[in-house]
Parts: structure tokens; sequence; C-alpha cells
């Protein structure tokens, strides 16, 4: 997933009908380390993750971000403010259609209880030192939050980290 991408010849298209989905993502920190989940369901399936997903109809963003939190790892957090809002484009394989657009909220929450556990959508659920998140692949948005997010809880709001 990129905000663009091309095929090198003309820009992907929207397949017909798409439109861009609302969701929310939760960076949840506790000790030094990030709670992410592996995917069992698309986008990204079998890949490492933030907790999230789609924002229902009337449910506020950060009220889905804890919601999707809970069902996808069964943990308990507060949020503690917001740290971007991403665009999620995904393509076809040969990038001449766009699939898939969702805008994503991601917020940054403290931990308060729980142990993860998979749920939902989710094929494991677990906490990994920070330090350690550059050996996972993540797609490259997921980690400049995950890192964005530990500036933040260190009080370095406009930090590079």
């Amino acid at each position: 997933m990129t905000a663009t991408m091309t095929n090198g010849k003309n820009p992907p298209r929207p397949v017909e009908g798409l439109r861009p989905q609302a969701a929310a993502g939760t960076v949840c920190l506790k000790d030094g380390q990030v709670l992410l989940i592996r995917r069992g369901t698309p986008p990204m399936t079998g890949e490492w993750s933030l907790p999230g997903g789609r924002i229902e109809p009337g449910e506020r963003a950060r009220d889905a971000a804890l919601r999707e939190l809970s069902e996808e790892t069964g943990v308990e957090a507060e949020i503690t403010g917001l740290i971007d809002v991403v665009d999620a484009i995904v393509t076809n394989r040969d990038g001449t259609l766009i699939t898939r657009h969702y805008v994503l909220s991601d917020f940054l929450a403290r931990w308060i209880a729980g142990d993860p556990v998979a749920g939902d959508d989710a094929d494991e659920a677990c906490f990994i030192p920070v330090e350690d998140i550059g050996a996972l692949k993540l797609w490259d948005e997921t980690e400049r939050i995950i890192r964005m997010g530990v500036a933040i809880s260190k009080g370095f709001r406009d930090s590079p980290v």
C-alpha cells in the first residue's frame, strides 16, 4: 500500500463505484513495546500491522480505534491523542486499478489492562519492542506512525524518529 502507485505508464484508476472508507488504528504502547497484530484477512493477510479497522456509521473515530483494539487483541487502552491521518491506497498486481482506499486515523494509546490474545480478523497479537520493528518489514507508513507515536509519547511531537 502506498499513497502513490503507478505502473510506469498511466496512473491507476479506481474500480467502478470505489469510495474511500474511514478506518481507525491504534499505536498502543507499554514499557517500550508496541502492540501489533498479524492480519488474518485482506488487505495485508499474514503481515504485521497496527490493530484497527473500519469506522461504523455513527461511531466516533477514537471509539472505533478502541473497539478494534479490544476486538483484535483483548487489550484495554486509553487514547492520548491523534498521531496522523494516512491514506492507504491499494492497487491490483499490475498497478492499473485502485481496488481499495482507506483513510486511516491513527491514534496513540496507553495500555491499561489485558494480555494480547488474537481475535476477530487477527491471527496473532503481541507486544513487540519498538527497537525490533524494523526487522518486521512493516508498511512504511505503519513504521512511521509507530515512530511518531513513540516520539509524541516522549514529548517530542515533531521528532523525525
